[in-house]
């Protein structure tokens, strides 16, 4: 899902960036006023582990690939706003050290992942899970579902942006000048691959630590200042 240099043109980044700004900088106030010392640590461990389930991409049909992100756990641990810096951070060393997205891409890749990704996955994970104890079934299978949905709207956010740069920025002659490709070859390339294969492994591995925190360590929740700390 991560996006390359050259397959977004300068316009496009430039607006991906506008957008993402003021979402780093709210995202920089509520962390600023929420935050405790146990947070801080919790944070960079899980920032971690997304960095590493996104180094495993699996190629894919269509010319693209596939890979977990773990955002939505973030999400449902320390609160999505926490989540959009902490997959940020692991997007921009992904990109400044192992050319894994690139540089001018970075404000479309954080939008998608970063900023879509958690939210729309932890408003599902609320859905499903509102009222119930932290060891609850619910919890586990709202956050597994949460993480599928929210890891095919990244999906779809990111197939969008690939898809309308034939229709914009081409030469005289209709050559495409970024991503050659248009929607109806970008939305089924992306979601097809995320439908099956990354989203059910997003959903494992949601379902499955929200599942084990719920039944050994529940208190971890409490970290997340938009939790309601049932009993």
């Amino acid at each position: 899902m991560h996006i390359p240099d050259g397959y977004l043109s300068p316009a496009t980044c430039g607006a991906m960036y506008a957008v993402s700004i003021p979402l780093w900088a709210r995202a920089g106030v509520v962390i600023k006023r929420t935050f405790t010392r146990r947070t801080v640590p919790t944070l960079a461990l899980l920032s971690a582990f997304s960095f590493l389930v996104m180094m495993f991409n699996v190629p894919v049909p269509g010319g693209t690939t596939a890979h977990a992100v773990g955002g939505t756990l973030i999400a449902i641990l320390l609160g999505p706003w926490a989540a959009l810096i902490g997959e940020s951070l692991a997007l921009v060393v992904q990109a400044l050290f192992f050319g894994d997205g690139g540089l001018t891409a970075i404000g479309a890749n954080c939008f998608n992942m970063g900023f879509v990704l958690p939210f729309v996955g932890y408003f599902v994970y609320r859905l499903i899970s509102w009222g119930t104890p932290f060891n609850a079934r619910r919890r586990w299978i709202g956050a597994a579902v949460g993480g599928y949905v929210g890891i095919n709207a990244a999906a779809l956010a990111a197939a969008i942006e690939f898809g309308i740069q034939p229709s914009l920025f081409h030469t005289a002659t209709g050559v495409p000048l970024y991503c050659p490709y248009g929607l109806a070859q970008t939305i089924p390339a992306m979601l097809v691959a995320h439908l099956l294969i990354a989203g059910p492994v997003e959903a494992v591995i949601t379902g499955g630590v929200v599942a084990f925190l719920g039944r050994y360590h529940p208190d971890v929740f409490s970290l997340n200042p938009y939790e309601r700390r049932e009993k």
